[in-house]
């Protein structure tokens, strides 16, 4: 039998998952973090692994290459990809947040110009508030841009909302809540439901426990 081809997202919450994964009965002798191995097996050989950037996990999926994959919300978001999300790992708890110097009260605003890694996350939640945004896409500290006045404001990701605080920015609103996610190919989810069934059950399951 083919084995089940997984996507899994490279990052904080690897760790985790290969933890649950692992608590599900399912193993991967040949993986650690280090090698520069992009394939590994399960030791029963039913599951294929690909260990790839989290960015790239939902392309995988919704392509075809993986019939299933383990990623964050916030790149499911970002993506929009036409993939089945099936389970929520409760892993990499975190929220995407509006935040800046400033006190927004985007009731009453019509335009905005917003700095962002999630560009199509942000312009999906403004467009939603009736507000026009101007995205500015950024890969790193984007703190930053409020406070050379780059951006009205930012579009981030956060768990404490230390480094929020520390840059002297507040939060103006909750935008949606993150965690680690599987996601399925929707192909495969009609051509091999018992087998993906099957792997959901586990790690609901793992979950539980």
């Amino acid at each position: 039998m083919e084995p089940l081809t997984l996507a899994l997202a490279k990052g904080r919450t690897a760790v985790d998952s290969l933890a649950m994964l692992e608590n599900a009965g399912i193993t991967f002798p040949n993986f650690h973090k280090d090698s520069r191995k992009l394939v590994f097996y399960s030791a029963d050989q039913k599951i294929k692994m690909l260990y790839v950037k989290a960015l790239d996990v939902t392309t995988y999926v919704e392509e075809g290459a993986a019939d299933i994959g383990i990623v964050g919300r916030d790149n499911i978001l970002e993506a929009g990809a036409d993939v089945y999300e099936l389970l929520d790992l409760q892993l990499g708890k975190c929220k995407f947040v509006v935040a800046s110097m400033k006190d927004i009260d985007l009731t009453k605003r019509t335009s905005l110009k917003v700095a962002s890694k999630y560009p199509v996350v942000a312009k999906q939640f403004f467009h939603k508030q009736g507000i026009q945004a101007t995205t500015i896409k950024l890969n790193g500290s984007v703190e930053l841009a409020p406070m050379i006045d780059m951006a009205d404001c930012i579009v981030d990701i956060v768990e404490t909302g230390t480094t929020i605080k520390e840059n002297g920015l507040q939060i103006i609103t909750d935008v949606e809540d993150i965690s680690t996610r599987v996601v399925v190919n929707k192909a495969s989810f009609a051509t091999k439901t018992a087998e993906i069934q099957s792997f959901i059950n586990s790690m609901k399951n793992s979950l539980e426990a």
